[in-house]
């Protein structure tokens, strides 16, 4: 019964997941169209990328057992964010080309320190807790992204930038992966997505306070919102944000 739980609530969080690793496909259709990646911030994928990589390696069975399912979606969004990184570079003028880039080589250089230094250093048990800080760290990062989204949201009393299915799937992947966590022991995969089914409600209640809103106006919601854009620079909020 407890293995059926723990595999149910992983399936939950891999579908949860992939649908919030292919939220920027809209972003990329434009910029493939407009063949320009405009004013979009290439940082968000390569940092995601990172993490990716990071929970992937943690989930390998030599690090930790039991954790094929955060494998298979890590290894997914990994995949889609490398794509992701390739087209960015493609369409982005010199200079955000050239800042992907650099960023891209510092997230193989950080992943790759982590392997040399749990597969030569580290061993057992220190080996799994060495890489599920590092991993969990990264997690509760990409989690905290939408933070300036939902100061955005205070600010305008508008949930225009914070689609309400962005957050409903931020919840339920962040949930489906802390009780997964809770049911396995892990505390490596608990602790982040608990905080990232926190900050997940948290959007969903903002969005039920403010979503019958008009907001405040045009000249302010313009401010706002480039004020959120200066201040977001991970996750799929901040690639989400700038679709609309």
């Amino acid at each position: 019964m407890v293995n059926a739980a723990h595999f149910f609530f992983g399936v939950i969080g891999n579908a949860s997941g992939l649908f919030l690793f292919l939220a920027p496909t809209i972003t990329f259709k434009r910029i493939i169209k407009k063949k320009s990646t405009e004013q979009f911030s290439g940082v968000p994928y390569p940092m995601t990328l990172l993490n990716c990589l990071l929970s992937t390696w943690y989930g390998l069975p030599f690090v930790s057992p039991n954790n094929i399912l955060v494998v298979i979606i890590n290894g997914t969004g990994a995949l889609i964010e490398i794509v992701y990184v390739i087209i960015f570079i493609t369409y982005a003028p010199p200079k955000e080309r050239n800042k992907t880039l650099g960023l891209f080589s510092f997230v193989i250089a950080v992943f790759a320190i982590v392997v040399v230094i749990s597969l030569i250093a580290l061993h057992g048990n220190i080996r799994m807790v060495f890489c599920g800080m590092v991993a969990a760290v990264f997690s509760i990062i990409m989690y905290g992204s939408p933070l300036s989204i939902m100061k955005l949201v205070i600010k305008t009393k508008s949930v225009e930038f914070m689609p309400f299915y962005l957050s409903l799937f931020v919840f339920i992947c962040g949930t489906s992966w802390f009780i997964y966590g809770l049911i396995g022991h892990d505390p490596y995969l608990a602790v982040p997505n608990g905080i990232g089914s926190a900050l997940g409600t948290a959007q969903l209640i903002l969005y039920f306070m403010y979503r019958g809103n008009k907001g405040v106006s045009n000249e302010e919601t313009k401010a706002a919102t480039e004020e959120a854009a200066d201040t977001m620079e991970m996750g799929v909020a901040k690639a989400t944000s700038s679709e609309q």
